[in-house]
């Protein structure tokens, strides 16, 4: 390089400088761990909890910041011109140790000086406003020998950049005996100066490690707490990199990194009944299972303790807050009104363009909900019973009084008469429990076994319970039978049910359904339950109890009966044509995509009641409030849903309301993910969209292919641009068509071992077919075509991420999303084409774009039209170098 003569000597000065100051903050760092306090439960005796707690998560940051720093010391080092004084600081990963001057976090102000290029300026926390003058990125080691970093970085003003392989080889502290060790150090100094920056090589299966972030991605990174983001960009931008370092900067209590504003939120969020701790308060949802394993190992680099609560699938924290939270899924114990099946219950249109359907819904719902409360004024009003004519007045001037006013403002008001609401309730209902158990108790006199009979008869009944229960209505005390009950209570509790049923259906006039539940057991009791007057006597009392049942927990009830309305909705609805299919499935199948509508609209009201002022609304919800976190984070965005990704942003915390989300439309692998940037806003109310454009995974030759993919089916390709000084030049991508399975893996086999031959060392390589049947006979196959190589070939069976680093692994290309391997072989995407006629281009652009530096595709018979224009790309062959050539 021509620079060397004027580098050399100032690498050495820096490179003793910087290892000097690895050694000294390891040393520090070892200090801390030895002298630090061993505090347990009731360290500040009895003093506030939440004081006690802080104190425990403050020295037990300190504690894992040290244990950080004691393997890596410091990741960049930055000279600064401040007012005519040259200064140096030291940048590490995490918290810094007192002990050290001039070392700061990356994630504090301070460490954003390592992310600016040389002769940037920046104003620091004190004030002063300072040029950058050199900056160096460090990748530090310990061996035998002591402080090493392999690869270090270096950009100044007078050179730069430069790759230095090794800091210890121009640091001068071997002794040099004679002049052959002379001549073989000097050459060894000139091979390890790399001009420019040395791309880096894909080493094992886990998320790329940028330590400091390029000055766009560290500008996102640092947006305040309750930011609202989607980070959009190509593959291979560092979207997803950027998004756990955010979350780390976030989760750090130490007093250098976050605002006083972002503090205080935080504080005002902790005091919410079942809050958890900040640093516990996140969580992060994946497309995939592989995926969501793949990040993990990330966020441990990162210094973030994660566990299956904190990153998950929207698919299982779905079923988990529509099984335990809000009783939408049905459980053992007879709670919740759904069965989640994989039924086709939507139109292929709702499917692709939800939002007006949840739209139609929620309003539906809420106006229904509304009625339903006049309705019950009403009927309160006109009763034959006394009190119920005086309490349906008062109610029906509250009503009367809502319109324009919140929600909120009704439900206090209507909170106000809850006392005269459960005394009324109470005294119907042991009027009525009485003539029902009367006539139960002679039923019971005439024959003992009359219960056991109707448990029998009970066995037969495959009608669940709840498909009895009105839509908006109708609950009584006990309708709910669980489980764990002995089989006479049972019946005991069904015989009171359809008598009720029958009592109520005796002044209302609305028909027992003879296919339900109730209407079986009714027609088993036949004439064996109350008499014809006690039948209309007791139905006046039902329809009392009902309607003032109405106005109790007005809150919970808005809440807890949102799926008997969206059922009641999609009965209607299916009636008229729109939005659903009209067979296929039983009344209590529900699809997921049905189930994320009505988590929605119940996170949404949740989100309205909240917003109020008071905390009459936080006490009602009480139970419930455990599901908020002060953090979200979304990886590949674009796979979800709109109205998925709207319930994942309604988790957020509504003092702090921080969502953080990345990916690409171009990398969409589901028929239902986000399209539009519109839908996102609409999924995220003021959220923010930044694009991300520099491309750090790919050669040029797979950058040009999948720009290339792009304009052949007529999309605009990104606008992406290579990391400056990069050294990017590849191979060109290969092609075999027509072949068989049998010649499939031979040339497998014969492209790996060209790999092999390039390198020192196999580099993570994955092989992506098309179904799970396929995966483990090709990776059999291979095995045995690598054997006489000792290449080890695994089977990723369901998307699991086994083997080894050096590993070849064979995956459905199904669970690549979010991936990168350093080579990618695509088998018979002929096939593929077939089977995804909608979603080929989306699974080509995917795959292509996880290899980093070597792909290879292959057909069993013709290629697709869509890689007509893309053939010119492919070679046939690594044999040559093929380096550069893309013909």
């Amino acid at each position: 390089m021509e620079s060397d003569a004027n580098a050399r000597p100032y690498i050495g000065s820096l490179a003793r400088d910087a290892l000097q100051r690895f050694e000294d903050i390891a040393t520090a760092a070892l200090n801390i761990l030895r002298r630090s306090p061993h505090h347990g439960s009731g360290a500040l005796g009895d003093s506030n909890p939440r004081a006690e707690a802080n104190l425990l998560n403050i020295l037990r940051g300190a504690k894992e910041s040290a244990q950080r720093l004691q393997s890596e010391p410091a990741i960049a080092r930055v000279r600064i011109n401040d007012n005519g004084i040259r200064r140096t600081w030291y940048i590490c990963r995490t918290a810094p140790v007192t002990d050290v001057e001039g070392l700061a976090s990356y994630r504090s102000p301070i460490g954003r000086m390592a992310a600016l290029q040389v002769g940037s300026d920046i104003t620091l926390p004190n004030g002063h406003r300072v040029v950058i003058l050199e900056q160096t990125q460090f990748r530090p080691t310990q061996g035998a020998d002591g402080w090493d970093s392999t690869p270090t970085l270096i950009a100044s003003e007078s050179f730069g950049p430069i790759t230095v392989e090794s800091l210890r080889a121009f640091a001068g502290e071997r002794e040099i005996a004679n002049l052959l060790d002379q001549v073989i150090a000097e050459e060894q100094m000139r091979v390890g100066l790399v001009d420019g920056i040395r791309r880096h090589v894909i080493e094992r299966m886990a998320l790329r490690d940028q330590p400091i972030l390029d000055q766009y991605q560290d500008e996102i990174f640092r947006l305040p707490l309750n930011s609202r983001l989607m980070i959009v960009g190509p593959p291979g931008t560092g979207k997803t990199t950027t998004l756990i370092r955010r979350l780390g900067q976030k989760l750090d209590m130490h007093e250098s990194i976050l605002s006083d504003e972002e503090r205080g939120l935080i504080d005002a969020a902790s005091t919410d009944t079942n809050a958890r701790e900040h640093r516990a308060s996140w969580m992060m949802f994946t497309p995939t299972q592989l995926l969501k394993e793949y990040v993990q190992e990330a966020f441990a680099r990162e210094g973030i303790p994660s566990s299956d609560r904190n990153i998950t699938t929207w698919e299982d924290h779905r079923r988990d807050l529509a099984r335990n939270d809000f009783s939408i899924l049905r459980r053992s114990d007879g709670k919740g009104v759904f069965v989640l099946k994989d039924v086709p219950i939507l139109q292929s249109d709702t499917i692709l363009n939800p939002c007006p359907w949840f739209a139609d819904f929620y309003e539906w719902q809420h106006d229904l909900f509304l009625t339903g409360l006049n309705e019950a004024a009403r009927s309160l009003e006109s009763s034959t019973i006394e009190p119920c004519q005086k309490l349906g007045c008062r109610l029906g001037s509250i009503l009367a009084r809502a319109s324009g006013r919140s929600l909120v403002s009704v439900f206090e008001a209507i909170d106000q008469e809850t006392p005269k609401i459960q005394e009324l309730v109470s005294d119907l209902k042991k009027k009525s429990d009485q003539r029902i158990d009367g006539a139960l108790n002679r039923q019971l006199n005439r024959n003992r076994n009359f219960l056991q009979d109707l448990a029998e008869y009970m066995k037969c009944l495959e009608v669940p319970v709840d498909d009895d229960e009105d839509d908006e209505g109708g609950e009584e005390d006990d309708t709910g039978l669980v489980g764990r009950s002995s089989p006479l209570t049972v019946a005991r509790d069904s015989y009171r049910r359809a008598v009720r049923a029958q009592a109520r259906s005796t002044v209302s006039g609305r028909v027992i359904r003879a296919e339900s539940r109730n209407g079986k057991i009714a027609a088993w009791i036949g004439d064996r339950g109350l008499a014809e007057p006690d039948s209309a006597q007791v139905g006046q009392l039902l329809v009392g109890q009902t309607a003032a049942r109405r106005f109790l927990r007005p809150v919970r009830r808005y809440i807890d009966r949102m799926p008997q309305r969206y059922r009641a909705f999609r009965r209607l609805r299916q009636r008229d044509g729109k939005w659903y299919r009209n067979d296929g499935h039983r009344s209590r199948d529900i699809h997921s995509l049905e189930v994320d509508a009505v988590l929605l609209a119940i996170l949404r009201t949740m989100g309205d009641l909240l917003a109020g002022p008071g905390r009459f609304v936080s006490s009602q919800l009480e139970p419930v409030l455990g599901i908020y976190r002060n953090q979200i984070v979304v990886d590949e965005a674009t796979d979800f849903s709109p109205i998925q990704l709207a319930c994942m942003a309604a988790l957020a915390h509504r003092r702090i309301r921080s969502f953080f989300a990345c990916g690409d439309f171009n990398q969409r692998l589901t028929v239902w993910g986000t399209r539009r940037a519109g839908d996102l806003q609409w999924a995220c109310p003021g959220l923010e969209i930044k694009g991300v454009s520099i491309a750090y995974r790919q050669t040029k030759q797979l950058g040009e292919l999948t720009r290339a993919m792009m304009e052949a089916v007529g999309e605009q390709p990104p606008a992406t641009e290579s990391p400056n000084h990069v050294e990017s030049d590849g191979f060109a991508p290969v092609f075999l068509g027509n072949a068989t399975a049998h010649e499939t893996v031979e040339w497998l086999a014969a492209r790996i071992r060209e790999i092999d031959s390039l390198v020192e060392r196999l580099p993570p390589t994955a092989i992506l077919v098309n179904s799970e049947d396929e995966v483990q006979p090709v990776a059999n196959a291979l095995h045995a075509a690598m054997t006489e190589q000792n290449v080890n070939v695994v089977a990723c069976p369901d998307g699991k991420a086994l083997g080894h680093d050096n590993d070849v692994r064979v995956f459905n290309v199904e669970h690549i999303k979010g991936l990168e391997f350093e080579a990618v072989f695509f088998i018979a995407i002929d096939r593929l084409a077939d089977r995804e006629p909608t979603l080929f281009d989306k699974y080509l652009y995917v795959g292509a774009s996880r290899a980093a530096t070597y792909l290879g595709i292959t057909c069993e018979g013709t290629s697709p039209k869509a890689m007509a224009p893309l053939r010119k790309h492919f070679e046939s062959d690594w044999s040559g170098t093929g380096r550069g050539t893309t013909g």
